[in-house]
């Protein structure tokens, strides 16, 4: 099973929204084969996603049912392949709470600019199929061929690492929230779409 981890700071607007929506897509693609959970790095544990956000959630079919904000901690990084974070603030917060998670933590913008770069590099064929270990073989050389694409994804964004944060700014700033994520998170999905 593949693991990711989405990172904000309450845990009740982006990274609540990301979690269920890309949990959503994955499993219309490959059910149960991804695990796609969320933290803050000052979340308000215990708290239900946003309105606000999971209004725009339903409206994508995904679902905020039982959602519970929880905080960040070295167990809830234990076994996870990736870490998405919002920021580059929430990414260094990962990092220098598990070191050992700088390889696997990216921003989540970061991270579909390196699936794109490792999609248009002709000498980069990641394994095929939709057997759990073809998949999970495939996901491990993403991780390997992601670290030695991240100046490139960087680069190509120019510095626009973040998705800004929503809470309590009204409607303008959750749709802001809802254009800026959801071409990652479909991006994330075609991945594994091209590589069944």
């Amino acid at each position: 099973m593949i693991s990711l981890l989405m990172v904000c700071t309450g845990n009740i607007c982006r990274s609540a929204y990301a979690e269920r929506l890309l949990q959503h897509q994955l499993d219309e693609i490959a059910p149960g084969a991804f695990v796609i959970r969320s933290a803050g790095t000052q979340a308000l544990v215990g708290h239900p996603m946003e309105p606000s956000a999971a209004q725009r959630l339903t409206l994508k079919n995904g679902s905020d049912m039982a959602f519970m904000a929880r905080q960040l901690n070295e167990n809830t990084l234990a076994s996870v392949d990736f870490v998405l974070a919002m920021t580059e603030e929430h990414r260094t917060a990962v990092v220098e709470l598990s070191p050992k998670m700088l390889k696997r933590s990216y921003t989540i913008r970061e991270f579909a600019a390196v699936i794109d770069a490792i999609h248009d590099d002709q000498n980069i064929e990641l394994p095929r199929g939709n057997s759990p270990e073809t998949r999970t073989e495939r996901w491990t050389e993403l991780r390997a061929n992601a670290v030695l694409k991240r100046h490139e994804a960087r680069t190509h964004l120019d510095g626009k690492l973040d998705i800004e944060d929503p809470y309590r700014r009204g409607d303008t700033a959750f749709d802001a929230m809802v254009m800026d994520l959801a071409p990652l998170l479909d991006r994330i999905a075609r991945f594994e779409i091209s590589h069944s």
